[in-house]
């Protein structure tokens, strides 16, 4: 079998059809973040109340959580907490999280679970297991591998020396506009 610039283009991009798919797939929804992220949805919310310490510095006690969070079943579920401000979030095994003001004790007790395909891509594209990081790696060369050859299969009135070189050039001109105006 001959290996040509067109047949190593084709059998690289479908190896990696599935990897395109999802990335570009979870790539956009990161980019729209803030307005729907998929990730995770809360399937069950409920209004509880936080009883207020007695010293303010006991919000940032893990004992003081977990001893709180039993009345709801999750003390020994308990997976971590952050403070800002006076908004306080704390992590439980399951994807329940707590939303509480310290201010009021008022709260939100949120249970969570992932959008099933959307949020699994989104997994993939922000993972940071070293075999995904060296098999995403190597997608990249992949990805190095379908431009060059891309650019090289066409001949004639539509090769990337007549014509695809203006289109790559105006498509590298968006992201350097980018960085130079919004670094």
């Amino acid at each position: 079998m001959k290996v040509t610039n067109r047949s190593l283009h084709r059998d690289v991009a479908y190896f990696y059809i599935g990897l395109i798919i999802a990335f570009s797939f979870s790539g956009i929804i990161l980019n729209h973040r803030q307005d729907w992220y998929p990730m995770e949805y809360s399937y069950e919310s409920k209004d509880v109340q936080l009883a207020i310490p007695a010293n303010a510095a006991e919000w940032d006690s893990e004992a003081y959580l977990r001893q709180a969070s039993k009345k709801w079943q999750l003390g020994d579920a308990y997976d971590g907490h952050r403070i800002r401000g006076n908004e306080l979030r704390v992590f439980y095994k399951d994807n329940v999280i707590l939303d509480a003001n310290t201010e009021t004790g008022k709260a939100v007790l949120e249970y969570k679970r992932k959008v099933p395909l959307l949020g699994h891509t989104m997994t993939l594209h922000k993972s940071t297991n070293n075999f995904w990081i060296w098999y995403s790696d190597i997608f990249g060369v992949a990805m190095l591998t379908i431009a060059i050859t891309g650019m090289l299969i066409t001949k004639g009135s539509n090769s990337f020396k007549k014509r695809g070189w203006k289109l790559a050039l105006a498509g590298l001109i968006f992201p350097l506009l980018f960085l130079i105006l919004f670094p």
